[in-house]
């Protein structure tokens, strides 16, 4: 594959996969300074390691894969992001617009504290809409472990937001 190609197929996948890139880098790191970089790497990634792709219809799932690890890997300190020099073209999540009298910062400082072994699966499935079956394959992990952490998850949420809150509201889960 030419650099050119590479270079193309890329910039296409930035076209089409841009704002789902940077929402997801957001929901991980919460800072949207952050979350750009993330983006930017999540790209040079894919452009790097284009080859190791083998089917481009799944491009979307492993864009996510590539901003989870290197998600990741920054927490542990041994990843440092390409600097943004500008982020024309990505969603200002300012913008996102809350069902809930929970305000966006509310939210997000909530999944900020919640571990990452649930946090990752909340924001898939509720920011991304990605079905049980899908977060699954992109987490290799099973589809019960999915639902799992997912009610995990919201327990941790919904105790983390009453609190935040002050409100005094059941904790118990119905779904």
């Amino acid at each position: 594959m030419t650099d050119g190609d590479r270079a193309r197929i890329v910039g296409e996948w930035v076209e089409e996969h841009s704002s789902l890139v940077y929402r997801f880098a957001y929901r991980l790191c919460g800072s949207a300074a952050d979350a750009e970089d993330l983006t930017q790497q999540t790209f040079l990634t894919a452009h790097r390691k284009l080859d190791q792709l083998r089917d481009h219809e799944k491009a979307r799932s492993w864009l996510l894969s590539i901003v989870r690890n290197t998600y990741l890997k920054s927490l542990r300190g041994s990843q440092q992001f390409v600097a943004f020099e500008s982020c024309d073209g990505f969603a200002d999540p300012s913008h996102d617009q809350w069902e809930s009298p929970i305000d966006g910062e509310e939210l997000q400082a909530a999944l900020n504290e919640l571990p990452e072994e649930f946090r990752t699966p909340v924001i898939l499935f509720y920011f991304e809409e990605m079905s049980y079956k899908d977060i699954a394959t992109h987490l290799d992990i099973p589809t019960g472990t999915v639902m799992s952490r997912l009610s995990r998850g919201k327990a941790y949420l919904r105790q983390r937001l009453v609190t935040r809150l002050g409100e005094d509201v059941p904790v118990s889960s119905t779904h």
